[in-house]
């Protein structure tokens, strides 16, 4: 698009070192291109505002904008490695258009301001898809346990028989972890959701940039005050929004890794949707839980991407090229995120469950520790009940039922809190 980068003065630049800083940034910023066109249209109405602009120029380059991102919605702006990034490619396209007045597009903004904007409106949006399917995961969730009930299954620890349980307050433990989750989405989003635009190059700028003005066009809460702090922030904010991610996927992990157990021949409590299974290349008899393994490899990707960006924290004050690279890791750890997260409500809805199975996994020994609690009630100390109750293993009765309605504590098996958890799993 582009066939002169914006910050070109005239002087040969190496080709190789050109590909080496470039990378592919242009790719990335395919993606930030519709919010650095809205940010471009916030600016010139915020230059028009003070005078920099006249109502002419400033409707001229709004218009000209605004048929840009219309094509970049219809798939008709693309950009190319000519471009360097998407802010030169905006420029470029507002100048063969509109001649000098495309060029004052830039005025008292740099191209720090310029991607931490759009990046900040990307990573907002992105939060909210973010919060709109932890929250569509945590329901689908939440409704599976409550049709489960109290239907009995055994609790772990350690991976072996601990005391009964059910399936419903296995699947709101999730549902639960998902709310906390998206508690750290929402705080997250309160950090991001600031302007940074008018802070060029970190310094600002010697105009009245009406900051305030723009920062509520785009719908932020305010402006990021400091413009120094913000361009230090940026590879630390994506790694506040990574590790919400993570957190997100880590509680998916769990899941995955209590199916990729309780699927196996060995505890055949849950049978997967078939269209959600592959068969093996060799073994007709196959039917293989490829999803939920993947899903259990999720947080890596999230974690590995986290650390990337760690890698290159923290920095002097003021801009470093370095920068740039905190795109990738960022919208490839989200993208995973995402990804994850979408499939949940399609994998838990496609369950079915061995009833008869799960209730037969609760053996005797389950009850211990309900009769050692018991004998505390009737007054024997707690560490005697323990004692007697391992003396007397092989000699327990119970009723997982009855165990089950016994378990009165706020949270437990017994008293799940189902509506509780769905009042916190809202947008």
């Amino acid at each position: 698009m582009s066939t002169r980068r914006i910050w070109d003065k005239g002087d040969d630049v190496d080709a190789a070192m050109m590909r080496y800083t470039a990378r592919d940034d242009w790719r990335l910023d395919q993606r930030l291109l519709p919010y650095d066109l809205s940010a471009s249209i916030a600016h010139v109405r915020g230059l028009a505002r003070i005078g920099v602009l006249s109502d002419v120029e400033r409707d001229q380059l709004v218009a000209a904008l605004e048929t840009l991102l219309a094509h970049v919605h219809q798939g008709e702006m693309v950009l190319t490695e000519d471009d360097e990034d998407g802010h030169g490619a905006i420029e470029a396209a507002l100048v063969a258009q509109l001649g000098d007045v495309g060029k004052k597009v830039h005025t008292g903004r740099s191209r720090n301001d310029q991607v931490l904007v759009a990046l900040r409106l990307y990573q907002r949006d992105a939060l909210d898809a973010l919060a709109d399917a932890t929250v569509a995961a945590g329901e689908a969730i939440l409704e599976r346990a409550e049709a489960e009930g109290q239907q009995p299954l055994v609790g772990f620890t350690h991976l072996q028989h601990a005391v009964p349980s059910t399936a419903g307050f296995w699947l709101a433990s999730v549902a639960a972890s998902f709310a906390d989750g998206l508690d750290m989405v929402r705080a997250v989003r309160g950090l991001v959701n600031r302007s940074p635009l008018g802070g060029a190059a970190g310094y600002g700028v010697n105009l009245p940039l009406d900051r305030e003005g723009v920062a509520q066009e785009l719908g932020f809460d305010g402006v990021a005050l400091s413009p120094m702090a913000d361009q230090a922030a940026r590879g630390v904010v994506a790694v506040q929004i990574l590790t919400a991610a993570w957190q997100l996927m880590v509680a998916v992990r769990r899941l995955a890794w209590d199916l990729s157990l309780f699927t196996t021949d060995e505890f055949g409590f849950v049978k997967l949707d078939r269209a959600l299974t592959t068969g093996s290349s060799i073994m007709p008899n196959k039917r293989n839980p490829d999803l939920v393994e993947l899903m259990r490899a999720s947080p890596s990707v999230v974690q590995g991407a986290i650390a990337e960006l760690m890698g290159m924290l923290s920095l002097p004050s003021g801009y470093h090229r370095d920068a740039q690279l905190t795109k990738a890791p960022l919208m490839r750890g989200l993208d995973e995120a995402l990804a994850t997260l979408r499939l949940v409500p399609r994998l838990v809805e496609g369950m079915t469950f061995d009833r008869d199975r799960m209730r037969a996994s609760i053996d005797t020994a389950c009850y211990a520790t309900d009769r050692a609690v018991e004998l505390t009630a009737q007054g024997v100390p707690f560490r005697d009940a323990y004692r007697q109750v391992a003396a007397e293993l092989d000699s327990l009765e119970g009723d997982p039922e009855a165990s089950l309605r016994a378990r009165t504590s706020m949270g437990g098996p017994g008293v799940p809190g189902f509506d509780r958890i769905r009042a916190r799993l809202k947008v």
